[in-house]
Parts: structure tokens; C-alpha cells; sequence
């Protein structure tokens, strides 16, 4: 077995949210729904985050919970030029600082915190929607390609993510000075 690798990262959100706000049409704005940002949110193996919109919807179990690097949304905010974006709107579970996620997508990583550990299986990115050109700024939508939306995971045990000092145990070595970077195009023949 390959050695795990070890990061200090920190949970700056965790978003928990029963309903989705971000339905119909952009231009007539977002719902308003209740949506916490919880000092500790409990995590349920197959299930997800309890008490939001995806918790043991099965189109889901794959993408239950999902992550993010605020390095990513502050590089979308620097590209474009305008302020940094209050993360929460990017409507991800768990917002972390000093997490490099593109490289995790098909392993299984293990967030620990607050004396509990989460191992989630990382499946695919969280692909960005139109929303986020209305919310966050024009352009954010594409500028949050290639990774920068973060990662759509399945929980594979029960537990409680803490908000604050938490540390990242990943089967690929890491690099948390690339959170914000953005994966490179393919180059077609």
C-alpha cells in the first residue's frame, strides 16, 4: 500500500442547506431558503451531510457531499477582478483553505476534525453551473472549469465534520500552494 500523505488544512464553511436555491432560471434570482453555515455538520456513509438537499437522494449517493478550495473562488475573483466571493455561494458542503482536491478525483481521502474522521470517496469534479455568473460575477461560470468548483464525493463512513483545523489524509501526494490552479486544457491533435 502506497504511504498516505498528511496536509493541515482548514474548514472554513460547512454548508447545510435543505432546499436547493438555485432553481429555474437565473434572472429571476435565487430561492430563499434556509442555509446554515454550521460549526459542525454529521456525515452518514452512503447517505451525505444530514439535514441537506442531497442526504440520501439516490441520483446523489455518488456526489452527497461536495468540497471546495476558497483558494479556487479567490483565483476565479482575481481573474476576473472583483472582490473576493463570500464562498458560501458557491453552495458547496465543505469550503476549505489549503486543500490542492484535483488530484484526489477517483481516490479515497479521509477528512479529520474536531477528533473525528470522514472518509469520502472522491468521484468527479463538481462542475460549475450558469448560476455562478449571476451570483458570485459574469464569467465565473467558465472560470470555474477545469476543477476550480471542486469535488462531488461519496461518504463511506458515519461521522462530524468541525469547522476550523483539520487535516487532509490523501493516497496521492498533494500540493497546497496549487489549490487555486485551474486543470490544463487537453491539447487535441
Amino acid at each position: 500500500m502506497d504511504p498516505l500523505h498528511r496536509y493541515d488544512v482548514e474548514i472554513l464553511h460547512l454548508l447545510v442547506s435543505p432546499e436547493h436555491a438555485y432553481v429555474g432560471r437565473p434572472r429571476d434570482g435565487a430561492a430563499d431558503v434556509p442555509t446554515r453555515d454550521a460549526e459542525q455538520a454529521r456525515v452518514v456513509a452512503d447517505k451525505g451531510v444530514v439535514g441537506d438537499r442531497f442526504f440520501g437522494k439516490a441520483v446523489h449517493l455518488d456526489a452527497s457531499v461536495t468540497l471546495i478550495a476558497v483558494e479556487a473562488l479567490d483565483a476565479v475573483a482575481a481573474e476576473l477582478r472583483v472582490p473576493r466571493f463570500d464562498p458560501m455561494l458557491a453552495r458547496r458542503n465543505v469550503v476549505l483553505r489549503g486543500a490542492h482536491l484535483t488530484p484526489l478525483v477517483g481516490q479515497e481521502v479521509v477528512l479529520e476534525s474536531g477528533g473525528d474522521a470522514v472518509r469520502l470517496r472522491v468521484g468527479r469534479f463538481a462542475n460549475p453551473c450558469a448560476w455562478m455568473d449571476r451570483v458570485l460575477a459574469p464569467g465565473a461560470h467558465p472560470a470555474m472549469r477545469g476543477g476550480r468548483g471542486g469535488v462531488r464525493c461519496r461518504p463511506l463512513t458515519d461521522g462530524v465534520l468541525h469547522r476550523g483545523w483539520a487535516v487532509l489524509v490523501s493516497p496521492v501526494p498533494l500540493d497546497p500552494a496549487r489549490a487555486g490552479d485551474r486543470l490544463p486544457r487537453p491539447v487535441l491533435p
